[in-house]
């Protein structure tokens, strides 16, 4: 499914279920594990494998992949990549830092936010904008998706952008239902801020959103970037 979202430069694995509870984990991957409940287990050591079988397309050899004080994943020398989770669903996505200069992939369920979770992530133009799409595919949970896409591909290790939302709120999103691409741009405008596009998938009981910043020239207001 994620081919279908991203470019060619880009190396992509996901699962739909979960390997055994920390397979195949580094030492210091392991050690982070340490009082952490099942799930969360099964979470990380699968979308690490997914990252790892990503790697392996691009001839990168297994490393350990530990969260930063964020909680983003290092990814290795000259690569930059992005990792994604939800109920039944684990993804991966990586490329070299020469050809891609950012990545941010979300999955999300497809069905609506809990109450009042919309408020708190979307700004009034956007919740206005939903109000006029149709049933068929939940904007909401779409919108927050391509708001987390957008907010991974601009944190401090993708640097894809001079400047960076502090929450998805400073983040503004435009879905595209036609064609299946969104824009988001950060807030407070500003005259280098960076305008991302995207693209997003509805399928069965899955939301997928993906942003890529290509390594040159740097995506602008005047100019944005294609995935």
């Amino acid at each position: 499914m994620i081919e279908k979202l991203l470019p060619l430069p880009a190396a992509a694995s996901e699962h739909f279920g979960d390997t055994p509870d920390g397979e195949g984990l580094f030492p210091q991957e392991r050690a982070l594990l340490a009082g952490v409940g099942a799930g969360r287990r099964r979470e990380f050591t699968t979308v690490r494998h997914c990252a790892r079988l990503a790697l392996k397309e691009l001839g990168v050899p297994p490393a350990p992949l530990l969260p930063d004080e964020e909680g983003a994943p290092g990814w290795p020398t000259g690569i930059v990549g992005s990792m994604t989770h939800c109920r039944g669903y684990r993804a991966a996505v990586v490329a070299r830092r020469t050809a891609v200069r950012a990545l941010g992939l979300d999955a999300e369920p497809h069905r609506p936010l809990r109450e009042g979770v919309v408020s708190a992530v979307a700004r009034p133009e956007e919740r206005a904008s939903l109000a006029g799409l149709d049933g068929t595919v939940c904007w909401d949970r779409l919108l927050f998706s391509a708001k987390e896409a957008a907010f991974k591909a601009w944190s401090p290790g993708a640097r894809a952008g001079g400047i960076r939302p502090r929450s998805l709120h400073d983040i503004r999103v435009t879905l595209h239902p036609a064609d299946g691409t969104f824009r988001a741009e950060i807030l407070p405008d500003h005259p280098e801020a960076t305008c991302l596009e995207g693209r997003w998938l509805a399928s069965g009981d899955l939301l997928l959103t993906a942003v890529s910043v290509p390594a040159s020239p740097a995506p602008s207001l005047s100019a944005g970037t294609n995935v």
